[in-house]
């Protein structure tokens, strides 16, 4: 085990599964045997709510939160809300961003518009930027709700996060009627990172 600490922040909307993300990703890295730490701020709690998880890794882990500019990886399940924590990214940091739209409250309301092209402008400024159709992907394994679980297959990815750990992680938290369409839709985001990758 290295001596640094690895932090992933996680965001998206209610309803999205950051949560079960988090968990899993805490789970691997238990597994693994490092010491861990996870924080999660809830915006709102209902669908629609903007929802942060951080998890942070490694041999002695002394706080819960990343820093602006910390982050190692940010996992984005919405395409604003990925824009939003730009900042807290390491310079040389990855985005991987699920290519969904969801509206925000001032965009329903005819009072604001939604950005246009934005995640071609996270590209830009990131260079290490992963942009995914997890959605669709999580659709043709079986739901739409394992969108999240094909964002944790390309993190395995990039990642020292060993198939193995997030499978076995993955089969303990993971409901049992819920199980194959996520292994599936896991499989399936770690076969595209190996594709993006090349």
């Amino acid at each position: 085990m290295s001596n640094t600490t690895t932090n992933v922040l996680i965001v998206g909307v209610g309803g999205q599964g950051t949560l079960l993300t988090s968990r899993i990703i805490a789970q691997v890295a238990v597994q693994m045997g490092y010491d861990v730490k996870v924080s999660e701020v809830h915006g709102m709690a209902q669908r629609g709510g903007s929802v942060v998880s951080q998890v942070r890794y490694g041999d002695k882990v002394n706080a819960p939160i990343i820093k602006k500019g910390d982050a190692d990886v940010i996992l984005g399940f919405e395409k604003i809300e990925t824009a939003r924590w730009l900042d807290y990214l390491k310079k040389d940091g990855m985005v991987i961003i699920n290519n969904q739209r969801v509206n925000p409250l001032p965009v329903m309301t005819g009072k604001a518009k939604y950005p246009d092209n934005i995640h071609e402008k996270i590209a830009e400024k990131i260079k290490k930027t992963f942009i995914v159709d997890a959605s669709e992907i999580a659709t043709r394994c079986g739901s739409i709700k394992a969108a999240n679980v094909v964002l944790v297959g390309l993190l395995s990815g990039a990642s020292n996060l060993p198939d193995d750990e997030v499978e076995k992680a993955i089969r303990e938290i993971v409901p049992s009627k819920a199980l194959d369409i996520n292994l599936a839709a896991y499989k399936e985001g770690r076969r595209l990172f190996s594709e993006l990758a090349e």
